[in-house]
């Protein structure tokens, strides 16, 4: 019915000579979206994506419009904000792929080689940095410290859970369920929904959370964020500059939040968790994401030779 629904909403075809004059959202919701729809399982994934990142900043120009200029100028936004090469690259292949499908249905020219496009950054393979518990209290008090109303609760929050800063900030309250200690990520990097295991500690910070917006006179019902800034009174952007003040104090300069994440998965295998354990409190589709983390094997691999050990010398072998 939701598929129906999206092919109703599908425009007409536009005389070739007025093709470039939509509207890139226009051209988005009417044209491209209807046709990802049809082959693509989760579309809605593409459609979160095109809306934060790309409707607002280059959607109202028209597609004779988009130039490498602005292609570019949109490009550096992204890298202003920080995100990840990695991610700033997916993006750029969402974009090139719809005006390559703009370029197939001849809303815009070919251009040869002088195409509108962009380039995949270089991506540098970064080094995996895992707290130990004593940097973790230490960055966890630097955040309790700082003048944040949310910092040190929403960095806990990570730590407890392993889940990814986005996740946490676009949270609602609706998707927590403290009865059942579940957190539903609608739709998670991947593009699925996604449960989150909530130990005891991690529902008492969520219960600190709530207590701190009401103290702040911040809404807490089901539809609203549960990380809201108080000036905006809107989920955060980002929690980038209180935490690098933090991890400063800390004396962790290097360390990201993104490893909040990394120290999870390592504290999990260094307590006996299985590579598959970790997957699944991860939220990773396929186990050989996880496999990153094998190297943090071999320190619980000794203790399971003793397994086998005591077997044999339990029947005098």
């Amino acid at each position: 019915m939701r598929l129906f629904s999206i092919l109703q909403r599908s425009a007409a075809l536009p005389d070739h000579s007025s093709r470039g004059d939509l509207l890139l959202n226009d051209f988005f919701d009417n044209h491209f979206y209807p046709y990802i729809a049809l082959r693509k399982k989760r579309p809605q994934h593409d459609k979160l994506s095109y809306d934060r990142h790309v409707r607002g900043a280059i959607g109202n120009y028209k597609l004779k419009d988009i130039d490498n200029a602005v292609l570019d100028w949109w490009l550096r936004q992204h890298v202003d904000k920080d995100f990840q090469r990695s991610t700033i690259n997916k993006h750029i292949f969402f974009v090139n792929r719809m005006l390559n499908i703009a370029r197939h249905w001849r809303f815009i020219e070919d251009g040869g080689k002088d195409k509108v496009a962009l380039k995949r950054l270089q991506v540098f393979e970064l080094k995996q940095r895992f707290l130990t518990e004593a940097e973790l209290a230490a960055l966890l008090g630097a955040c309790k410290r700082d003048q944040h109303p949310f910092l040190y609760l929403f960095v806990k929050l990570l730590a407890l859970t392993g889940a990814r800063k986005g996740e946490a900030r676009f949270a609602k309250w609706r998707d927590i369920d403290i009865a059942r200690r579940e957190w539903t990520i609608p739709i998670s990097k991947n593009g699925r929904a996604r449960r989150i295991l909530l130990s005891p500690a991690a529902i008492e910070v969520l219960h600190d959370v709530r207590l701190q917006a009401e103290r702040l006179y911040l809404p807490v019902n089901s539809s609203d964020y549960v990380f809201i800034n108080p000036k905006t009174r809107q989920h955060y952007d980002s929690f980038y500059a209180a935490f690098h003040k933090a991890r400063a104090r800390a004396g962790l300069p290097e360390v990201r939040i993104h490893d909040l994440r990394h120290s999870f998965a390592s504290f999990l295998i260094n307590k006996g968790a299985t590579i598959y354990e970790v997957q699944k409190l991860l939220g990773h589709q396929h186990i050989t994401i996880t496999e990153r983390y094998a190297h943090l094997l071999p320190s619980t691999l000794y203790h399971r030779l003793d397994v086998v050990s005591e077997a044999i010398a339990g029947n005098g072998i």
